[in-house]
Parts: C-alpha cells; sequence; structure tokens
C-alpha cells in the first residue's frame, strides 16, 4: 500500500550513472520524491515514454510495462506511462519515422522504452521515409552517444549457444559503441546509378566522451579495457587509438589493449570470455555487438542503454522487430524486461528494484522455461505472456518471502 504520510521534499543530488558497476560522467539529478516514514523509504515519481514501434515491438513492451507495474507496485513507486509513434508504426500513421509528437512527449519524460522498428512492408520507402531512420533520428536528437550492451551468459542457457559450453560459460562483457556520430551520420551522403558515397566522420570530442565512459566503466569491473579500430586503413580510427593512448594516462589502473576489427570479431567466437569492456566507433560496434549476441544463444536476451551525460536514456532490446512472428505469442520479451532494469538503474538509480527484475529473469530461466527461441527439444514452450507472468510470480513470491521474514523479525 502506497504510503503518503510523510512529507514532500525536492531532492537535488550529484551521482554517476551505475549499471553493473559503471559509473559514467558526472550529472545532475532533480527528482521529486516522497518519505514514507510507515515504511522509512523514499517514493519516487517518473514519466516514462514508451514507443512499441514495429513487429513485436509491441509484445515484448507489454511484458516490459507488466514489470514495470510489477516493482511500482512492490516499491511504492509511480511510474507515469505515455505511448507514442516510430519507425514504420509511425510512417503509416504520420507519414514521418519520428513525429514531432514523439519528440515532444520523450522531451518532457525521464527515459523512453523502445521496442523495435522496421519491416519488410517499408523496405522499398525512400530514405526519409524508412523506420531505422526515426531511430537514428531519436538517437541524434537526444545526443544518446553512449550504447551500452552487456553480454553475459547464463548457465542454463548455455546449452543454446552456438560455442561450446567451456568457451562460453565464462562470458561477462560490456560492448560499449558510440552512436551518434561516424559513417551513419556523416555528410556528404548521395546515391545515383553510377555509384555512391557515405562519409565517416569524427571530431576529437565525440571520441574523448565516449572512451572516458569507456574508461570509467572498465575501471568499476575487471579493469580491461578492449579499444577496436581499423587503424592500419582508416584515418578516424588513426585519430580514435591516439585518442586512446593520451587518455589512457589519466586510468592508470585499467590495462588497455587495442585491436583491428577483423581481429576482435574472430576472438569474440574463438575466446570471448578475454574482453571485459570494449569500445568502438558507431559501425564496428553495431556488427560487433551482434555477433557478440550469439554467444548467450538467443538475441532474445540481451538488452540496450543509449544514454547521453545526464539521467536520460533510451532503452531497448537488442533483437529487431520480427516481423515473422509478430502477434503469436512467440517473441522473448527477456530483453526488453532486461532493458526496464537498465532503466531503473540508469536513468532512475534503483539499483535494488534492477537487480530484482535480473533476479527474477534468471530465476524462470533456471526453473526450466522458455520461449521457442531457447526451448531445447522435450521443453514446454511458452508464450510471450506465460513467460511474463512466470516472471512477475516470481517476483510476487520474493515480496511475499520478505514480507513474511520482516513480521517474524
Amino acid at each position: 500500500q502506497t504510503c503518503f504520510d510523510g512529507v514532500s521534499i525536492k531532492r537535488e543530488t550529484s551521482l554517476r550513472l551505475n549499471l553493473s558497476g559503471f559509473n559514467g560522467p558526472l550529472i545532475r539529478d532533480k527528482s521529486t520524491t516522497r518519505f514514507c516514514e510507515k515504511e522509512r523509504c523514499f517514493l519516487m515519481e517518473k514519466k516514462i515514454t514508451v514507443l512499441p514501434g514495429d513487429g513485436i515491438g509491441p509484445e515484448v513492451v507489454a511484458s516490459a510495462v507488466k514489470i514495470l507495474q510489477v516493482i511500482g507496485k512492490r516499491y511504492n513507486h509511480t511510474f507515469h506511462l505515455g505511448y507514442s509513434a516510430i519507425g514504420g508504426a509511425a510512417i503509416d500513421q504520420f507519414n514521418n519515422p519520428l513525429p514531432d509528437e514523439t519528440i515532444a512527449m520523450c522531451e518532457n519524460s525521464d527515459a523512453v522504452l523502445l521496442g523495435a522498428v522496421g519491416g519488410p512492408k517499408w523496405d522499398n520507402n525512400p530514405p526519409e521515409l524508412r523506420p531505422e531512420k526515426g531511430l537514428l533520428k531519436i538517437r541524434k536528437h537526444f545526443d544518446l552517444f553512449a550504447n551500452l550492451r552487456p553480454v553475459k551468459a547464463f548457465p542454463s542457457l548455455l546449452a543454446s549457444s552456438p560455442l561450446k559450453r567451456e568457451v562460453a560459460e565464462n562470458v561477462d562483457l560490456m560492448i560499449v559503441r558510440e552512436l551518434t556520430g561516424g559513417i551513419y551520420f556523416g555528410e556528404p551522403r548521395t546515391k545515383t546509378n553510377e555509384g555512391a558515397v557515405d562519409t565517416c566522420i569524427y571530431s576529437r570530442a565525440e571520441i574523448e566522451r565516449i572512451v572516458d565512459n569507456a574508461f570509467e566503466l572498465a575501471r568499476l569491473r575487471r579493469g580491461k579495457l578492449c579499444s577496436v579500430d581499423k587503424a592500419n586503413v582508416l584515418d578516424t580510427s588513426r585519430l580514435w587509438r591516439e585518442i586512446v593512448e593520451e587518455k589512457k594516462a589519466q586510468y592508470p589502473d585499467v590495462e588497455v589493449e587495442h585491436n583491428l576489427v577483423d581481429s576482435v570479431a574472430m576472438k569474440l567466437i574463438t575466446n570471448p570470455g578475454h574482453y571485459d569492456v570494449v569500445v568502438t566507433e558507431n559501425m564496428f560496434g553495431d556488427i560487433l555487438s551482434d555477433e557478440a549476441s550469439v554467444i548467450t544463444g538467443s538475441l532474445g536476451v540481451l538488452p540496450s542503454a543509449s544514454i547521453r551525460g545526464d539521467q536520460f536514456g533510451l532503452y531497448e532490446p537488442v533483437h529487431g522487430s520480427a516481423p515473422d512472428i509478430a502477434g503469436q505469442g512467440k517473441a522473448n520479451p527477456a530483453a526488453t524486461i532486461l532493458s526496464v532494469a537498465m532503466m531503473l538503474q540508469y536513468s532512475f538509480g534503483m539499483k535494488e528494484e534492477a537487480a530484482e527484475i535480473e533476479r527474477a529473469v534468471n530465476a524462470v530461466f533456471e526453473d526450466g522455461y522458455f520461449t521457442a527461441d531457447l526451448a531445447r527439444e522435450g521443453d514446454r514452450v511458452l508464450t510471450t505472456e506465460e513467460w511474463t507472468n512466470k516472471v512477475i510470480n516470481e517476483i510476487d513470491a520474493s515480496f511475499v518471502s520478505e514480507s513474511i521474514m520482516i513480521s517474524y523479525n
């Protein structure tokens, strides 16, 4: 039961972004909280813009919202949700992959939860009316320059990994991808029947800020940073490597190595446990993070966060819109649910709540409950809703158990 019998206060604190030991840039957090005398805890209110998107996006987002509601009820937080359109759904409704209405709602929010964008329905559209354009525009508009993709093996899912158990079982790495620069945003970009041009541009400032974040993360993990480039060919990569070399003097407790992108692509398959934090530019990070995702056995279990210098962030599963299974109850909602956990920790500072979601997801896997993408022969295949309910029941059961112990004590 939510308690409002305490005092209302305005809290302003200095803090650092934190996920699995990650400390990001120093930021200022201004949020209204209520202190509950009865339960001796702070009750928080947050605004979240929800962008279901295309394909299986609406299904997995619906699951994640249910988890948010359960967490809010358990910890006495209030999450105000607003829904808007992006990607193909926005093209169909507004003839714009990122309408002004969506931008305005996001600007008035503390964080954004995104499902997925894209599908063959829009493949023949002109470039400005492609669903993916909406995703690129929202990243650029909000300067979400750091994309964090944790890749950690679940013991109960190792049988689903294409890698041998002994290769995959100790994997625990974080890919830090620069998200708003490079070849995806560089100008000029042109295409004719006779040729095409894409431009890869990076400024020193763009490289420095993502590299600093990666160093901070490595410092609070296992102290190892791998910087990935193509410095034997590309000038942008040579600048990237020079800046990493300059920066490492500020982080003497972090072990740094430089690897070419083709070498890392191979080693992610042969020895992924070698890596702790991997930092790289936009296109290399896009490719390597998708490659690393198969280590866990399914794209359906990998979350991601796209953040900037304050607490605002966009949270989404790594997987795509999977239109071939949309509406069939086959989608794995784990990645989106875990993305909510990242939101709670990064944007809202709710470490305990985030850990509870992660614990519940792992417990459901350990109990042998899987969606179609992870089920093995002889396993019962759960629908998206059934698997989500297992996670909800796990959170509720944990809450009941804790309440009994508190009463007993």
